[in-house]
């Protein structure tokens, strides 16, 4: 456990109230011996005050205090850090949204085709997992980081919109460096993961594709393809112009094999079970606030509670 910090700090300035009581209490303790001195008639001072319990009215006194700075510290809202454990195995799905993905080669078209294909793997990796969505067409942008929430992943995969060029490359190490804030293992292993990339795959700007696999297999990051379309995929241009987008699955099987993934055809989606089947597990940990207001509610009622039983005991009433 870490230190207690306060979450609304300027609260513990209500300890000052405490301290004048406690100060105001010595007072009157002073004042009330000096009177007591002066009454030289002992015999009247018996039987106007009688037998008090001395000391111990004080002990309650002070446990009456305590309670009340407790319950200054709970208002102040206290907490400290604690480590949740957290599983780190993480698949980033990796989407083309190029204009050539228009095509409707693949019914109803390349990008509705891919869509569903992520979508449909979300429901299959295990819940326990974590999944980040990455989204490329002349640059790359991570859209979801890592997490648990996969409505969030599949909203985002959803509304995500198409723009021109592609760049495999950035998508690649855009896909690395999110999976670079998963935290750590306790023996600083690395995070198991893989990447998923669903293209038509032509590189046409941005980081070369060697380039990213490269730094890929140097992490250990496998990454896995999927290839949407055929040979005769074509778009249409604003003009009218039709203009030929063949698929370039050579390009996404070589990054699968230089890898360390596998390649798939949009058809065989079924098959990515391998994909996340393989990755494993690893627990690590985030740092976390947990509350510890109830502990010191609970010690001021503890200690009000005791003051209130030992003036019972000591002077028949409570204080």
């Amino acid at each position: 456990m870490m230190g207690i910090s306060f979450l609304s700090p300027w609260r513990l300035l209500l300890l000052l109230v405490v301290v004048a009581l406690g100060i105001t209490y010595a007072v009157f303790q002073k004042r009330r011996s000096k009177y007591a001195v002066r009454f030289t008639n002992l015999a009247l001072l018996e039987s106007v005050a009688p037998n008090r319990p001395g000391w111990r009215r004080h002990i309650a006194a002070a446990v009456q205090l305590f309670a009340l700075a407790a319950l200054v510290l709970a208002f102040a809202q206290p907490v400290h850090d604690v480590k949740v454990p957290r599983e780190r195995a993480t698949v980033m799905l990796a989407l083309d949204v190029s204009l050539s993905m228009e095509a409707t080669d693949v019914k109803p078209s390349r990008i509705e085709a891919a869509k569903a294909a992520a979508t449909a793997f979300l429901d299959d990796v295990p819940k326990q997992f974590n999944v980040g969505l990455v989204t490329f067409a002349g640059s790359s942008k991570i859209r979801v980081a890592p997490t648990t929430d996969r409505q969030q992943v599949a909203n985002a995969i959803q509304n995500a919109p198409l723009a021109d060029g592609t760049a495999i490359g950035d998508a690649i190490n855009s896909s690395l460096d999110a999976l670079g804030d998963v935290p750590p293992a306790p023996d600083g292993a690395a995070v198991p993961a893989a990447i998923v990339l669903l293209s038509d795959g032509t590189t046409t700007m941005g980081t070369a594709n060697a380039t990213a696999t490269k730094r890929a297999s140097d992490e250990g990051v496998p990454v896995s393809t999927i290839a949407f379309g055929t040979a005769t995929g074509t778009v249409t241009l604003p003009n009218g112009q039709s203009v030929s987008v063949p698929v370039d699955a050579p390009a996404l099987k070589t990054i699968a094999q230089e890898t360390g993934g596998n390649s798939y055809e949009a058809t065989t989606q079924n098959q990515l079970t391998d994909v996340y089947s393989k990755i494993g597990s690893s627990i690590g940990f985030d740092e976390a606030q947990s509350s510890l207001t109830q502990w010191f509610i609970a010690a001021s009622f503890l200690t009000l509670a005791i003051a209130s039983g030992l003036a019972l005991a000591w002077s028949n009433r409570l204080p």
